[in-house]
C-alpha cells in the first residue's frame, strides 16, 4: 500500500509544552508533621523514632557462654568428603583419594560470632496518581498522624520487608502540573506541527532532480511519534487533567547482620566459611543483647563488645531496634595430612556439610 500524505491539523498554541515530571517547588500543600517535603524522586527523608521508641542499654551488663567441645572427623568421614570433592572436579582422579594413607587428623577450633539487629525504618515522600473521581482522604477529615503513630502489622521477626501505605488525611486534588490541566502536551518530536522534515531529501522534496520517493516530493512526513496529531496524551495524568496527591509512608524492616571469624589458619581461606554452617551452641536473643564475657576465646569477647556498640550507635540514629540476637557457632575444621606415592599432601574438611578445600592434589590431570 503506497503511503499517501494526509492533511494534518494546524499548530494549536493552546496545547502546552511538557512541564516537569515532578511537581515544581511550592506546588504542594504542607501537611502538619510532614512539612518540608518537596516532592520528587530524591525527596524521601527518614524519620528517626522518638526516644521512647528505642530501648536503652543497661550499664555493666554482660552475658556468659557455656563451654564447648571441639568436634573431629574420622578417617572414613575425611576420605568420603575428599571422594565427593574429587567427583566434582572433571580433571581429578579418584584413585589417590581411595588409596591414600592418613598420617594425622588435626581438629582446629573455629568460632563464628554473629550479631543480628532487627530494625524498623520509616520515611515518606509525596506521590500522585491520575484523579478519576476516587475518594479523597484530605485534611478536612482530621490531622494526619505522625510517621511513627501510624499502625502497621509487624512481619515475621528477622525477615526483610518493605511496606508502603498512604498517610491518612494527606490527600488532595490539583490540576496536573505537566499539562496544566489540558490532558494533552505538545509533541516534542514535531514541535506540535504533526509533520517532520524528511530526512532523505532534507526537506527539499527532490533528490538529484527527482521527486523524493520517501516523502513524495512534499519535503515533510507524518510525525510517527504523535501520529501526526501534534500532541500526545499527558504521560502524568493520562488525560484525566487532574492529579490526586498524597504522602506515602515507606516502612522498611531489615535484619542487619555482622559476622566475625578469627583468622587463625593461614593455609585456609576464611571466605570458605561463608557458604557452610556450624553448630550454634550459644544463642542469646532479647530486645537488646549484652557483650559476652568469660569465653575462652578473648577475641570473640572483644568483637561482641565492639559490634554491639557499633549496632547501637548506627541504628538508633535513624531506626527503631525491635530485637537483637547474638550467636556463637563452632564451625568444624579438620586439617587432614596424608601420603600418596611417597609424597606428603593435606586437605581441609570444614563445615557441618564436610566440604573440602585443598591447594594441591596428587593427580589433577589423569582421569581413571
Amino acid at each position: 500500500m503506497d503511503e499517501k500524505e494526509e492533511d494534518v491539523g494546524t499548530f494549536d498554541p493552546n496545547i502546552p509544552e511538557e512541564g516537569p515530571s515532578a511537581p515544581p517547588p511550592g506546588w504542594l500543600d504542607d501537611i502538619h508533621g510532614y512539612q518540608g517535603l518537596k516532592g520528587g524522586d530524591d525527596d524521601n527523608p527518614l524519620y528517626p523514632p522518638p526516644p521512647a521508641y528505642n530501648p536503652q542499654p543497661e550499664q555493666n551488663r554482660s552475658t556468659s557462654v557455656p563451654d564447648v567441645r571441639v568436634p573431629s572427623v574420622s578417617e572414613d568421614v575425611a576420605r568420603d568428603a575428599l571422594l565427593k570433592f574429587v567427583e566434582s572436579k572433571w580433571n581429578y582422579s579418584s584413585k589417590p583419594a581411595r588409596n591414600l594413607t592418613f598420617k594425622d587428623l588435626q581438629p582446629i577450633t573455629v568460632y563464628r560470632y554473629r550479631l543480628e539487629t532487627y530494625t524498623e525504618t520509616r520515611a515518606s515522600a509525596w506521590q500522585f496518581e491520575p484523579y478519576n473521581g476516587q475518594t479523597v482522604d484530605g485534611p478536612q477529615y482530621g490531622m494526619s498522624p505522625a510517621p511513627w503513630d501510624i499502625p502497621v502489622s509487624l512481619p515475621q521477626r528477622y525477615t526483610d520487608k518493605v511496606e508502603k501505605l498512604r498517610v491518612p488525611h494527606s490527600s488532595f486534588v490539583k490540576v496536573c502540573h505537566k499539562c496544566k490541566g489540558c490532558g494533552r502536551t505538545r509533541c516534542t518530536a514535531c514541535f506540535g506541527r504533526g509533520q517532520k522534515r524528511c530526512t532523505f531529501c532534507h526537506g527539499r522534496g527532490r533528490i538529484r532532480n527527482k521527486h523524493c520517493t520517501s516523502c513524495h516530493g512534499r519535503g515533510r512526513k507524518r510525525c510517527l511519534s504523535c501520529h501526526s496529531h501534534g500532541y500526545k496524551t499527558c504521560s502524568v495524568c493520562l488525560g484525566s487533567q487532574n492529579l490526586l496527591h498524597f504522602i506515602q509512608l515507606t516502612v522498611t524492616w531489615k535484619n542487619n547482620v555482622s559476622e566475625f571469624i578469627p583468622d587463625r589458619q593461614p593455609d585456609f581461606p576464611d571466605r570458605k566459611f561463608e557458604k557452610v554452617s556450624g553448630d550454634a551452641f550459644f544463642v542469646d536473643e532479647s530486645l537488646l543483647v549484652y557483650p559476652i564475657q568469660g569465653f575462652p576465646d578473648q577475641e570473640i569477647c572483644d568483637v561482641s563488645t565492639k559490634l554491639i556498640n557499633e549496632h547501637l550507635e548506627r541504628f538508633t540514629a535513624t531506626s527503631r531496634i525491635l530485637q537483637q540476637r547474638q550467636s556463637i557457632e563452632l564451625v568444624p575444621l579438620t586439617h587432614a595430612y596424608y601420603t600418596y606415592s611417597g609424597k606428603d599432601y593435606s586437605f581441609f574438611v570444614y563445615g557441618l556439610e564436610n566440604k573440602v578445600f585443598t591447594s594441591k592434589y596428587p593427580s589433577a590431570c589423569s582421569i581413571l
